[in-house]
């Protein structure tokens, strides 16, 4: 990847003149299946611009899940930026919404001269925050059919994309074709140090270059970039379905441990992201993840090797592991033997009564 940037063909690409751009949109564009495609510096933007151009009118209305990345982690750029109101609908565990609950908030707004005009619908695939799951291919039909119902359009945040179509055993346009726009994001599983696209039709992708401009995401010698999200395209599949297989290797090993203090639900692995589930008071997820980044003469003198894990404490009970290019078989193994030898630690510690007292408990 980085020999590839090293030898990038480059140009101006604000003016269009970027080889290496050009070459990275057409090869997007094929795989999705959309007329174009628009390189930009980071999905977040990619989304921002889409909704910026599928909802013009100040004070229209998108609808999407609660827990997705566009509504929680990208500052409330719909609002800031695009003057544009969210309307949150709650997630299923699979990272679905339940479809009469989408219609009947589009129904409720549909001509009613107070509430906001719903203009869009947002999807996550895959949903992070559902620790990965792919949206189910009768889903997104299920979805387009209802926006065509009431002439909303559709956009896919597609930024792990890959992974739902691997996971699936489907072609990326097979996902894409039930949406007017989707994004795709490099500097995930795909490893890329930067940049994602925006697709759809040839006009859309005309007004997203506007936009792109407007929020000042127009670059000059960007080849160097998209000659390593390129790389990054073109072994997709062969890098993604291993992360998938580490990822659920991981996650055998947490069930096989049948430990009080972690739990997985297996059945909930789809793709590259583990959601382990963090059992009783003691440890935290914060103090978990603490203990498998530390590294202590115990752990070296019990198993010979010192191994730093990080995971991320997701929520009050939970923890996330993400897998990328960079982590391998061998240091999944390491992870999981880590994790089974902090959870032991932890359960002798809880079993001799030596669990941290809460802040501000004991006597006056």
């Amino acid at each position: 990847m980085r020999r590839a940037m090293a030898r990038a063909a480059v140009g101006d690409d604000d003016y269009g003149e970027d080889p290496a751009v050009n070459e990275l949109q057409r090869l997007a564009a094929g795989i999705l299946g959309m007329e174009e495609a628009l390189f930009v510096p980071t999905a977040t933007m990619a989304n921002l611009i889409a909704v910026m151009c599928h909802c013009q009118r100040r004070g229209g209305q998108l609808l999407l899940g609660r827990d997705t990345h566009l509504h929680l982690y990208e500052h409330g750029g719909a609002a800031q930026v695009a003057g544009v109101h969210s309307q949150a609908l709650p997630d299923l565990p699979d990272g679905t919404f339940d479809l009469d609950c989408l219609e009947l908030a589009i129904r409720e707004a549909h001509g009613s001269r107070y509430h906001p005009r719903p203009e869009l619908i947002c999807l996550e695939n895959t949903h992070s925050s559902a620790g990965g799951r792919a949206l189910p291919l009768t889903y997104l039909q299920q979805v387009r059919r209802l926006a065509d119902r009431y002439g909303l359009r559709v956009h896919m945040d597609g930024a792990r994309l890959m992974n739902a179509a691997v996971a699936q055993n489907v072609e990326p346009a097979q996902i894409a074709q039930h949406c007017d726009s989707v994004s795709l994001c490099f500097s995930k599983g795909l490893g890329a140090p930067a940049g994602a696209v925006l697709a759809g039709r040839r006009e859309f992708v005309g007004e997203a270059w506007r936009v792109r401009k407007l929020l000042g995401g127009g670059m000059r010698q960007a080849g160097v970039l998209a000659a390593a999200a390129r790389v990054g395209l073109e072994h997709a599949e062969a890098t993604l379905c291993r992360d998938h297989d580490n990822a659920r290797r991981f996650a055998e090993g947490i069930q096989e441990l049948n430990s009080p203090i972690c739990s997985v639900n297996l059945a909930a692995v789809e793709t590259n992201i583990v959601m382990v589930s963090i059992r009783g008071g003691w440890p935290s997820p914060t103090e978990l993840c603490e203990h498998l980044r530390a590294v202590s003469e115990e752990e070296l003198a019990e198993t010979g090797q010192a191994v730093s894990v990080l995971l991320f404490p997701w929520s009050a009970r939970t923890v996330r592991a993400v897998w990328h290019r960079d982590v391998s078989a061998r240091d999944t193994e390491l992870a999981k033997n880590k994790l089974e030898f902090v959870a032991r630690k932890c359960q002798e510690k809880l079993a001799l009564g030596l669990r941290p007292e809460e802040p501000g408990a004991g006597g006056a």
